[in-house]
């Protein structure tokens, strides 16, 4: 039995989408497209501290999920926690809109002002993580649980654009919920983002 299913799926007839978990169909990947200036900043900050984690990405790469679309986004530079401020600092020397690890007061006040400000987020510890073009950046796990786990910073893409967005990932991406709820219990938010998954009642989808 195991032979055949790692048959189908070496053949692209079933994919893995966790342990002991399959569908039907071909993987497919996803990978964000990463912006110019998105790998400038990448690389400029890797340049001062080389030897730093260090993951970034922008949110409009939801867009194509999304039935209405913001009217501005932001981009995230996340790392460990003990570099939050001397990456931040670094940042202002040639960002005028950058925010550290913004709360509720700077959300409401000052990101309304600024059309595409950077936030520096400290990263979570087994953060799960791609390179795309030379950039470590967010996978789809990550992304789905940070919309989340953080309503006020993600206010863009709560309520219905939450459900279209999870909804549309799991239609054109493969998903490995057991990355996606690790991460999640990482998080602190493992059996909300389990009883979430089960209400959206996605085909193939069952994470009890």
């Amino acid at each position: 039995m195991n032979w055949r299913v790692y048959t189908l799926v070496q053949q692209g007839i079933l994919e893995r989408i966790g342990r002991g978990r399959f569908v039907l169909g071909k993987q497919q990947t996803y990978l964000p497209e990463i912006s110019a200036q998105h790998k400038r900043m990448y690389n400029k900050i890797l340049k001062v501290f080389p030897f730093l984690e260090v993951c970034i990405w922008n949110t409009s790469i939801l867009n194509e999920f999304m039935t209405h679309q913001p009217f501005r986004f932001f981009t995230l530079v996340e790392t460990q926690k003990d570099a939050l401020s001397a990456v931040f600092h670094y940042l202002k020397e040639s960002h005028s809109a950058v925010f550290l690890d913004p709360g509720s007061e700077i959300l409401e006040n000052y990101l309304p002002e600024n059309k595409m400000p950077v936030f520096v987020l400290p990263l979570v510890s087994e953060t799960p993580l791609q390179t795309v073009d030379g950039v470590k950046v967010a996978t789809l796990e990550k992304i789905l649980v940070d919309l989340f786990c953080k309503p006020k910073l993600f206010n863009a893409y709560q309520g219905s654009e939450l459900s279209n967005i999870y909804c549309g990932a799991f239609e054109r991406y493969t998903v490995n919920l057991n990355k996606l709820l690790r991460y999640a219990r990482r998080r602190g938010k493992q059996n909300e983002i389990q009883n979430y998954l089960n209400k959206l009642k996605l085909p193939a989808i069952n994470t009890s």
